[in-house]
């Protein structure tokens, strides 16, 4: 009997992954562990093996597809089995989100009809993925008239796009080895111009996690009232600590520890204080949390990622920089989990390594706030003689969702900031 290769589930948020390439083509012999091809998520990449040992019967998916997770995307066997049975959409291939198409924006169903339903099930609970309810809050689009095409007939994003008219965010294309469709261009963005000659020109086709990104991006900006505030602070407690840490003993484990590491430990403490900041926001709840699970921006080979390190505010500066090491380093190595890159309650991110003094950091939605970090330059300081000098001072560029969080709480937070990475040695003895 052929065994499906299936699309596994990657973490709880995760829904779809893109198939990056296949290592093995439709004939292939293969080994059960062996890898057959290659994904990725918007949060990392990772191969997946083949289950049993045979032939490659059939590829049902191209390079490039974004498909639903516990999807067949391939079947292995002997030679001249009969797999239609595993094929996404039949009635033994048929897997959860694979089964029916995404719906279109008219095709969107009463609460009482026989799919939505399905979508109902669980006495009358909606079953939806968190991302579906945030952006359903988000656009004011209710889950009770949807029919979810995820495990189960759970309503997942790509639903949610549907029925705004966006379009499904992934292919669940059923058809063996079709041509990943086209994608539609974002809304908002503007065609193509004509070129005016050949050869003055490139195009680099935006697939993957550039997709995503860029998707993830517009959301943001489209679902948010983003206002963003900048300030400085005096840097000299950090950089004396640097200093003093890159020449204390080996043993001590600080020597690693970096400006950025001494920003988040100063940000978790602050958002304890503050915990407007330290929030979501879906609609018409905002949901404060307790704990800080705090995210920061990486630049890597394949984009920006964010991973997050969880409960940052009980933390240790020496134990935040070893596991912001320990998290950026999977990150560029592609052996970060989808897991470790969710849960944020707060992001930061970093530009000041490549000089940039303040910017405009966009919101990792659901999340209220996002601090952009700049470099360290000399800023004019009044003393208490009331003569002016110049000490070295860091950007602190801090965006908030003004639908929730008013501007001066949000002041209030960078000015708790801003105080605490000027007197850092104070917070660290607290």
């Amino acid at each position: 009997m052929a065994t499906p290769v299936i699309m596994p589930k990657q973490g709880q948020s995760v829904e779809s992954c893109i198939i990056v390439g296949w290592k093995k083509k439709s004939g292939d012999t293969v080994k059960a562990g062996e890898t057959i091809c290659e994904v990725e998520t918007d949060k990392a990449t990772f191969e997946v093996e083949s289950p049993a040992a045979g032939t490659v019967l059939a590829l049902f998916f191209e390079a490039g597809s974004d498909v639903p997770v516990l999807t067949p995307i391939a079947a292995i066997g002997a030679p001249g089995e009969n797999i239609d049975a595993l094929r996404p959409g039949t009635a033994r291939g048929e897997t959860a989100a694979s089964a029916q198409p995404a719906p279109a924006a008219a095709q969107v169903l009463t609460a009482a009809s026989p799919a939505a339903a399905g979508a109902a099930a669980d006495g009358g609970k909606i079953m939806a993925s968190p991302r579906a309810k945030a952006l359903a809050a988000t656009r004011g689009v209710s889950l009770a008239g949807l029919r979810g095409t995820g495990p189960g007939g759970r309503i997942v994003e790509r639903d949610v796009q549907a029925a705004l008219g966006q379009g499904p965010a992934v292919s669940a294309a059923a058809a063996p080895l079709q041509p990943a469709p086209a994608r539609q261009p974002m809304p908002g963005v503007p065609a193509m111009p004509a070129p005016v000659s050949a050869g003055e020109y490139k195009d680099i086709k935006v697939t993957g996690i550039r997709r995503l990104i860029a998707e993830r991006m517009l959301a943001s900006l489209q679902t948010a009232a983003q206002l963003t505030m900048h300030s400085s602070a005096d840097a000299r407690e950090i950089q004396a600590l640097r200093a003093r840490f890159k020449e204390s003993p080996e043993s001590l484990g600080l020597r690693g520890v970096t400006i950025n590491d001494m920003v988040l430990f100063a940000v978790a403490r602050s958002l304890t204080e503050h915990p407007d900041l330290n929030a979501h926001f879906a609609g018409d709840v905002v949901r404060q949390y307790g704990s800080v699970h705090l995210g920061f921006a990486v630049d890597t080979p394949r984009g920006l990622m964010v991973p997050v390190i969880r409960d940052a505010h009980s933390r240790s500066l020496r134990e935040i920089a070893a596991e912001a090491a320990r998290l950026a380093e999977g990150c560029r190595e592609g052996g970060i989990t989808p897991d470790e890159m969710s849960g944020g309650t707060f992001t930061v991110t970093n530009l000041g390594v490549y000089g940039v003094q303040g910017f405009t950091p966009v919101l990792n939605v659901p999340q209220v706030g996002i601090l952009g970090v700049g470099s360290i330059v000399p800023g004019p300081q009044l003393g208490r003689d009331g003569a002016v000098s110049f000490v070295p001072q860091i950007g602190l560029s801090l965006t908030i969702n003004h639908q929730v969080v008013d501007g001066a709480p949000g002041a209030r937070f960078l000015q708790a900031v801003g105080g605490a990475i000027a007197r850092f040695e104070l917070l660290l003895a607290l």
